[in-house]
C-alpha cells in the first residue's frame, strides 16, 4: 500500500556560506519535523561535513534523513547529490575536494562556513571555497554519483543562476539526470507552462532553504512505502505505484 509523504530535499545548514547561523543540524531537523515533513536532505556546496549530526538527530525522531551534497560542476552548474547512507557522501566528498578549484573562503563577503555537532556546539570551521566549483564535468558527476549508488538532481533548472538551463541554454538529452528540482517560486502550473519540453523527466520541488523559516516552503508530495532513499529512487522512476502527486 502507498501512502502520501511530504519530502524537501534541499536544505543547507550553516555549513553554506550563504545560509544563515541558525541553520544548524539540530534547528533543521526540528524544525522539519514540526512541520510534519516526513523526508528531507541536508545539501550543502560541495560538503556533506555537517551531514552526520543532521543523520544521527534525524534517527531518534519520525521523519528521514538523506545525506547529499550541492555539488558545482565545472560548467557552474548546481547538481543535488543524494546518497542512502553518509559513508556514500562522505566519499562524493572525498572526490569533491580533490576536485575543487583552488582558493580559501573569504568569510566577510561569503560568510562563515560553520561545522556544528548534534548538541549545537561548533567543531570547526572549513576553510575551503565551497561556494567555488569544481574541475568535474556534469557528465563526470553525474557518472560518479550514480557509482556510488547515488541520485543526481539538477537543482533550480528555472534559475538563471547556477542552474542548468540557465548556463548551458538546456539540458543535454544524453546526461543521466534523475530529476530536475523547482525553485521555491515556481509551482508545478508554472513548470508546465514553461518546461514541458522536459516532462520526460521528474520533476521534483524543494525549499532549497538557507533560513529557518524557508524550510518546507516548497516540498514534494510522494506516493510512497516509506519515507526512505530507496522508496525516493522508486518514486522518481514511477516503480510499483510509487510516483510523484503534481
Amino acid at each position: 500500500m502507498q501512502l502520501e509523504f511530504r519530502a524537501d530535499l534541499h536544505i543547507h545548514t550553516c555549513l553554506s556560506p550563504c545560509a544563515e547561523l541558525s541553520m544548524t543540524p539540530l534547528g533543521i531537523v526540528e524544525r522539519a519535523a514540526s512541520l510534519g515533513l516526513h523526508l528531507i536532505a541536508v545539501s550543502d556546496h560541495n560538503s556533506a561535513e555537517n551531514v552526520t549530526a543532521a543523520y544521527n538527530l534525524a534517527s531518534g525522531r519520525e521523519i528521514s534523513l538523506i545525506p547529499g551534497l550541492e555539488i558545482t560542476s565545472l560548467e557552474d552548474v548546481h547538481i543535488l547529490a543524494l546518497f542512502g547512507n553518509v559513508e556514500s557522501a562522505m566519499e562524493m566528498q572525498s572526490v569533491v575536494y580533490e576536485n575543487l578549484q583552488p582558493g580559501e573562503n573569504d568569510e566577510e563577503s561569503c560568510g562563515m562556513q560553520v561545522i556544528v555537532n548534534e548538541h549545537n556546539e561548533v567543531m570547526g570551521f572549513n576553510r575551503k571555497l565551497l561556494i567555488g566549483s569544481t574541475f568535474l564535468s556534469l557528465g563526470k558527476l553525474v557518472e560518479l554519483i550514480h557509482g556510488l549508488g547515488g541520485i543526481a538532481i539538477a537543482s533550480h533548472v528555472d534559475r538563471e543562476g547556477y542552474g542548468i538551463i540557465g548556463q548551458l541554454g538546456f539540458i543535454p538529452g544524453d546526461l543521466a539526470i534523475d530529476a530536475v528540482e523547482f525553485s521555491p517560486g515556481v509551482g508545478p502550473e508554472e513548470a508546465r507552462l514553461h518546461y514541458s519540453a522536459y516532462s520526460h523527466i521528474p520533476w521534483v520541488f524543494s525549499s532549497d532553504a538557507h533560513r529557518i523559516e524557508d524550510i518546507g516552503k516548497k516540498y514534494t508530495r510522494l506516493l510512497m512505502k516509506n519515507p526512505s532513499f530507496e522508496e525516493l529512487r522508486l518514486a522518481l522512476r514511477g516503480t510499483g505505484g510509487r510516483k510523484i502527486i503534481c
